[in-house]
């Protein structure tokens, strides 16, 4: 219709309808009226009542201005409570009806602001449960959450493993690694509202940990920020990136064909060589942000907690709700215990003497044990019947095999000649160096119906004589030193 007007302006209609391509009939049809068909055709009615016309002035839109959060479902259910005639086909129309009503009539929504990240200027922290990826080590469920470090402007990221809670240590070593795998700090560091950060159960406590953490922020020259307490998408530059992450580890476990690992270790090289490739992609821009950042210290800052313990006559201390052994000579010194996220180091003095596991107590609260048969054994054994209702006795036994072998000779022998055998075959282990070896022999006697034969699992173990050298120490005679000095040294020492 255009290119015929364009040549109407000079010909005749049938001309004009010759160039343009259609019939003469067209032509003169369009000389009578020449609106579009689209400006002709009148809109489409209703093609049934409105089955909200009486009740969504008078009874909808007052519950949505009384309730502007209200969900569509719940004003339907609502009506048919209130009109059961209406039908449950109803549900969409007053779902549409109720959308177009808060496009008109709503409250005003909240706007998401997107920024411009300048390079060096944000790094961003936060943690995330892992337990609904189903990880275990060595077939035992991995109760975990990730710390996530992310650069704003070029997409860096760092994830480390943590065995506890959103604690201060947990941040500060995950922080530290992420800055020193990084190779700089920013000039922000920005969390939410962390407890590991800015609060805990009371006034000393918080005022403390966030005199901690700013200390650590000031030692890499970064200002701590966060954002408003419950309004996560003011971290979106992390929290978004969080479901990345969790997808690209589930992903790759499918791939792997098992979500079990051999140990924390192997957990943790599985972890880092996802974040390495996720890096890998973005690398220049993470080549351009490092000229940016700002140089390192000469060395790290604390990643843990100092407290002092006082050692029990029972072999051990109590530390957050639980029980850890240590050699008995310890019992009655305080011992300066380093408390990181999955281990402890403890000193006497300046003197670091033993590294143990961390334990966590249970999640209703109840306290746990951290045991080594090798720092009671040998009080164990002037007491063998000790074992019999020892509160940490499931946790004394290095391997299954040792508690399964504990509850056959329960079952087939008294309780006390029981506990003497088991407590030898503790010893066993400890003296000669072979508690895998010995486990495996006892496994092997459990499954053909045998019970451990201390005796020969004591030959068995024994060293070999003639794999024992036969060390001969030649002493010299004190007159060969005296040939070293001169005579008259030796009388002036005289």
């Amino acid at each position: 219709m255009r290119l015929y007007m364009k040549y109407r302006q000079t010909d005749s209609p049938p001309v004009a309808a010759a160039k343009a391509s259609f019939s003469t009939s067209t032509a003169y049809r369009i000389e009578k009226d020449r609106r579009l068909p689209s400006q002709k055709k009148a809109p489409r009615g209703r093609r049934r009542p409105d089955p909200l016309a009486r009740v969504f002035e008078t009874e909808i839109a007052p519950m949505l201005k009384a309730a502007p959060g209200v969900r569509p479902v719940t004003i339907f259910e609502e009506l048919l409570r209130r009109h059961p005639e209406l039908g449950a086909g109803i549900r969409r129309t007053l779902e549409r009806r109720i959308r177009a009503w808060r496009a008109i009539h709503g409250e005003e929504q909240e706007v998401i602001f997107r920024q411009t990240h300048e390079p060096g200027q944000r790094g961003l922290s936060d943690f995330t449960d892992m337990g609904e990826l189903g990880v275990t080590i060595a077939g035992v469920p991995l109760d975990h959450r990730l710390y996530h470090f992310r650069l704003a402007y070029s997409g860096f990221e760092h994830a480390h493993v943590v065995l506890g809670g959103e604690s201060f240590v947990a941040l500060a070593e995950g922080l530290q690694n992420a800055l020193w795998s990084l190779g700089g700090a920013p000039r922000e560091h920005r969390t939410d509202s962390l407890s590991a950060a800015f609060c805990n159960l009371d006034r000393d406590a918080k005022d403390d940990l966030t005199r901690r953490y700013e200390d650590l922020c000031a030692h890499y020259g970064m200002r701590p920020s966060r954002n408003n307490r419950g309004i996560a998408h003011e971290n979106g530059a992390i929290e978004s990136s969080h479901g990345h992450l969790k997808r690209a580890i589930g992903d790759a476990l499918l791939l792997r064909g098992t979500a079990d690992f051999d140990d924390l270790a192997a957990y943790r090289g599985f972890i880092d060589e996802i974040a390495s490739r996720r890096n890998a992609r973005n690398a220049k821009r993470i080549d351009s942000e490092r000229s940016a950042l700002q140089d390192l210290p000469d060395r790290r800052t604390s990643d843990y907690e100092e407290v002092i313990v006082h050692v029990t006559s029972s072999g051990g201390f109590t530390l957050r709700k639980v029980f850890y052994t240590v050699p008995s000579r310890l019992i009655g010194h305080r011992l300066r215990v380093r408390l990181y996220d999955d281990h402890l180091d403890v000193f006497v003095g300046g003197t670091h003497l033993l590294t143990l596991p961390r334990g966590r107590p249970h999640p209703n609260g109840k306290h746990d044990q951290v045991v080594d048969y090798r720092h009671v054994i040998h009080s164990l054994r002037r007491k063998p019947m000790a074992l019999l209702n020892l509160v940490y006795r499931d946790q004394l036994f290095p391997r299954e095999a040792y508690r399964r072998a504990f509850d056959v000779l329960r079952k087939r022998l008294p309780d006390k000649k029981a506990c003497r055998i088991m407590v030898d075959l503790l010893a066993l282990a400890h003296e000669r160096g072979c508690e895998a070896e010995l486990a495996n022999q006892l496994t092997a006697d459990l499954n053909d119906g045998r019970l451990p034969d201390l005796n020969r699992l004591r030959t068995h173990f024994a060293p070999d004589p003639a794999q024992v050298p036969n060390v001969v120490v030649r002493l010299a005679p004190l007159a060969t030193y005296e040939c070293l000095i001169g005579t008259a040294e030796i009388g002036g020492a005289a």
